[in-house]
C-alpha cells in the first residue's frame, strides 16, 4: 500500500488522542460543592434522556432510508457500498455529537468551580471541553473517510485507475449524505428544544416574575441548560461534522473530474490531516490573565485560531508541492479559504459584538420599546449579509481563476472545493471556540443556581459574553463554509450527470432551470417557517407550565419550595422530537421530486436557488439573533438602565425573537443546502431513470 494513504489515518489518530488528553485534563478539576454537582447531574440526565429519545426516532428513519438505498443499489442505480457509507456517516456524526455533549455536561460545574480560583483556569477548562468536541469531530470523520477510501481502493483494485476512482468517489458522497441527514435532525431537534426552553424561561422569569436569568426558582432553568448542550454542542458538532466531510468529499469527486488522478483525490484528506497538527499547536496558546477585559479574553481565544491558520498556510505549501508536483497553483485556493474564514469571522464579530456600533445601536433602541429593538435588529441582520457575500464572491473568483480555471474549468472548480477544505482545515480549534460558549453559559447557570459568590458569577459572565461572540462567529464560519461546500457539491453533481447525460441545458432561458431556481429559493423560507413555528408552539407550552408552577407550588417564588424541573425538560423533549420530522423529511424529498418532474436541469436550478437564498437568510438570522442577544447583555452590564429596567425588558423581547433565528432556523439552513446537494448526487441515477423531462 502506498504511504500516501496513511497520512489521513495518522491525522485522525493524533486528533482523537489529543481529544482524550483534553478530556482527561478537564476531569482533573473538581466539580465543586454538593449543590454544584447536583445541578450538573440534573443537566447531564436531561441531555442524555433527550439524545436517547432522539436517536431512537432517527434510527427508524435511517433504517427506512438504508432499505431504499439498498434496493437502488441492488437495482444497479447506485454503487454497492452506498447504503453502508450512508449508515456510517450518520453513525459517526451522532457519535461525535454525543461525545461532545457528554464532555460539555461534565465540564460546566468544573468551569464554575475553576472560576472560584482564577479566570484563566476557568477559560482553560471551558476551552479544553470545547476542544474535545472539535477534535473528536475531525478525528472521527478522518478516521472513517480514510478507512472507507483505503477499503474501496482495495476492493476495486482490479479496475483501471480512472474507473476505480469514479466508483470510489461516487460511493464516498453517500458518507456525506449520512452525516448531513443526522446533522439535520440534531440541529433542528436540538434547536427547537434549546430555544423553546430559553424563550419560555425568559418570558416568564425575566419579564413577568422579575427574577434573574438561571434563577433556581424558575422551573425552566434546567431545560434551558440542557438545551444549550443538545442544541449548541451536539447540534453544532453534527453540523460542522457534515460540513467538514462534505467539503472533503466534494473535493475528492472534483479532483477526479479534473483529471488529477490518485494524488489529487487524496490531497483533501492530507490537507485535513495537516489542519489537525496546526489546530493542536494553536490550542496551547489559549490563555489569559486575571481581570482581563472582554477584548483581552477574545484575543486569548483568537490568537490560538490565528496561530493554527498561519501554521496551516505554511504546511499546506509543502503538502501541495510534494503531493501534487507541477500543480502548485492549487496552493492559492487553500490560502483563499483560510482568509475567507477569518474575514467572515471579523464581519460577524463587528455586527454581533457589543464592542461595536451595530449592537450598541440595538441596545439604544430599547429606550423606546420592544418594537424598535426588533426593527433595529432586523436592519442590522440584513445589512450584515453584505460583507460575507462580497468576501465569498471574491473567494470563489480567486479560487476558480488562480489555479487556471479560465483555461480549464474543471481545475477551477477543484480550486473552489480546495478553498472549502482550506477554510475548514483548522476545524479542530475553530469548533472549540464555538463549543466553549455553551460550557461557559452552563457554568454561569450553575454558579447562579448554586448561589456562589458574586465574583464567581462575574467571571463566568465574562466568559459567557465572549462565548456569545465566538458562537456567532462560529455560525458565520459554518454558513460561509457551507456556501463554498455546496458550490463544490453542485459542481460535483453537474460533473457526474454530464458523464451519463450530455444534454444538460443550464441556460437561464430553460424553463426547467427557472422553475428549479424558484423552488430552491422558496425552500429556506418554507423550512424556517416550520422550525420557527415549532419553537413558538413549544415555548408557549413552557410558558404555561412555568406560570402553572409559580401559581400552584406554594412558596416557589419565595425560594421556600423546589420547582419541578423534569416536567419542563419532558415537554421540550417530546415537542422537539415531534416537530423535527416534517422539516427534515421535506429536505430529503424535494430534490428527488423536483428531479423526477423537472429532470437534472431543474435539480441544478433548485440547488443554486437554495444556495443563494439559504446563504443570505442564514447570515441574516444568525447575525440578527447574535446582535439582539449581546444588546441584552450590554444593558444587563449596567448600560442604559441595567437589569430589571424597561430597557432591559424591551431587549429581552428582542432576544426571544432572535433565539430561534440564531440557534434553530438560521444554522439549520447550512445543513438544508448541503443535504439537498448530497441527496441529489446520491439519487442521480434514480432521477435520470424516472425523470419526466430529460
Amino acid at each position: 500500500m502506498s504511504p500516501i494513504f496513511m497520512f489521513a489515518p495518522l491525522g485522525s489518530l493524533l486528533s482523537l488522542l489529543f481529544a482524550l488528553y483534553l478530556s482527561r485534563t478537564t476531569k482533573r478539576h473538581d466539580e465543586g460543592t454538593d449543590m454544584m454537582r447536583q445541578i450538573a447531574q440534573a443537566v447531564r440526565e436531561g441531555a442524555r434522556a433527550y439524545l436517547k429519545r432522539q436517536y431512537r426516532v432517527v434510527a427508524v428513519i435511517f433504517a427506512i432510508v438504508f432499505l431504499i438505498l439498498l434496493v437502488l443499489s441492488l437495482s444497479k442505480m447506485l454503487p454497492t457500498f452506498v447504503p453502508f457509507m450512508f449508515l456510517t456517516g450518520g453513525f459517526y456524526s451522532a457519535l461525535s455529537g454525543f461525545i461532545g455533549m457528554t464532555q460539555a455536561t461534565n465540564s460546566s460545574a468544573r468551569t464554575a468551580n475553576a472560576a472560584r480560583t482564577s479566570l484563566n483556569s476557568a477559560l482553560r477548562v471551558a476551552f479544553a471541553s470545547g476542544g474535545v468536541m472539535g477534535f473528536v469531530v475531525v478525528g472521527l470523520s478522518l478516521l472513517d473517510l480514510s478507512f472507507w477510501f483505503i477499503l474501496l481502493n482495495w476492493i476495486y483494485r482490479s479496475l483501471p485507475l480512472d474507473n476505480r476512482l469514479l466508483v470510489v468517489t461516487q460511493t464516498i458522497v453517500a458518507y456525506g449524505m449520512g452525516a448531513s441527514f443526522q446533522a439535520l435532525f440534531a440541529r433542528v431537534g436540538g434547536g427547537i428544544f434549546t430555544k423553546a426552553a430559553d424563550v419560555g424561561a425568559d418570558l416568564v422569569g425575566k419579564v413577568e416574575a422579575n427574577i434573574p436569568e438561571d434563577d433556581p426558582r424558575n422551573p425552566a432553568t434546567i431545560a434551558d441548560n440542557v438545551g444549550d448542550n443538545v442544541g449548541d454542542v451536539a447540534g453544532m458538532g453534527a453540523d460542522l461534522y457534515e460540513s467538514y466531510v462534505g467539503s472533503i468529499v466534494a473535493a475528492m469527486a472534483l479532483a477526479f473530474a479534473a483529471g488529477l488522478g490518485l494524488r489529487g483525490v487524496v490531497i483533501p484528506l492530507i490537507l485535513a490531516a495537516a489542519g489537525v497538527l496546526s489546530s493542536v499547536i494553536g490550542t496551547f496558546l489559549v490563555r489569559t490573565r486575571e481581570e482581563a477585559s472582554q477584548r483581552a479574553l477574545l484575543f486569548a481565544i483568537r490568537k490560538g485560531v490565528w496561530a493554527a491558520g498561519i501554521l496551516m498556510a505554511i504546511i499546506s505549501a509543502f503538502v501541495i508541492h510534494y503531493f501534487l508536483p507541477g500543480h502548485f497553483n492549487f496552493y492559492w485556493p487553500v490560502l483563499v479559504g483560510l482568509a475567507c474564514g477569518i474575514l467572515i469571522g471579523y464581519s460577524t464579530e463587528f455586527f454581533t459584538s457589543d464592542n461595536y456600533k451595530p449592537t450598541r445601536g440595538i441596545a439604544a433602541a430599547a429606550t423606546t420599546g420592544p418594537a424598535t429593538v426588533i426593527l433595529e435588529g432586523l436592519s442590522v441582520g440584513m445589512l450584515s449579509i453584505v460583507p460575507p457575500i462580497i468576501v465569498v464572491a471574491i473567494a470563489i473568483a480567486a479560487a476558480f481563476y488562480l489555479p487556471g480555471g479560465a483555461m480549464n474549468p474543471d481545475h477551477g472548480l477543484f480550486g473552489v472545493a480546495i478553498a472549502a477544505v482550506g477554510m475548514l482545515s483548522t476545524l479542530g480549534i475553530t469548533l472549540a471556540t464555538d463549543a466553549y460558549g455553551p460550557v461557559a453559559d452552563n457554568a454561569g447557570g450553575n454558579a447562579q443556581m448554586a448561589e456562589l459568590p458574586e465574583d464567581v458569577r462575574s467571571k463566568t459572565d465574562a466568559l459567557d459574553a465572549i462565548g456569545n461572540t465566538t458562537a456567532a462567529t462560529g455560525k458565520g464560519f459554518a454558513i460561509g463554509s457551507a456556501a463554498l461546500t455546496v458550490l463544490a457539491l453542485v459542481a460535483a453533481y453537474r460533473s457526474q450527470i454530464a458523464r451519463i447525460f450530455p444534454a444538460l441545458d443550464l441556460r437561464v432561458a430553460n424553463p426547467q432551470v427557472i422553475i428549479g431556481l424558484f423552488i430552491g429559493g422558496m425552500m429556506p423560507f418554507l423550512f424556517c417557517s416550520r422550525t420557527i413555528k415549532a419553537v413558538g408552539e413549544t415555548a408557549s407550552k413552557i410558558v404555561i407550565e412555568v406560570r402553572r408552577q409559580f401559581k400552584e407550588i406554594k412558596g416557589l417564588l419565595e425560594g421556600k419550595a423546589r420547582p419541578d424541573y423534569a416536567q419542563a425538560v419532558h415537554l421540550c423533549t417530546v415537542a422537539a422530537q415531534k416537530e423535527m420530522i416534517v422539516p427534515s423529511l421535506l429536505v430529503v424529498t424535494v430534490p428527488i421530486v423536483t428531479g423526477i418532474l423537472l429532470g437534472p436541469n431543474g435539480v441544478i436550478g433548485l440547488l443554486v436557488g437554495a444556495l443563494i437564498t439559504g446563504f443570505a437568510v442564514a447570515l441574516m438570522m444568525a447575525n440578527s439573533g447574535g446582535a439582539w442577544d449581546n444588546a441584552k447583555k450590554f444593558i444587563e452590564k449596567g448600560e442604559l438602565g441595567g437589569k430589571g429596567s424597561a430597557e432591559h425588558k424591551a431587549s429581552v423581547v428582542g432576544d426571544t425573537v432572535g433565539d430561534p433565528f440564531k440557534d434553530t432556523a438560521g444554522p439549520s439552513l447550512n445543513i438544508l443546502i448541503k443535504l439537498m446537494s448530497t441527496v441529489s448526487i446520491v439519487f442521480a441515477g434514480f432521477i435520470l431513470r424516472f425523470a419526466i423531462f430529460k
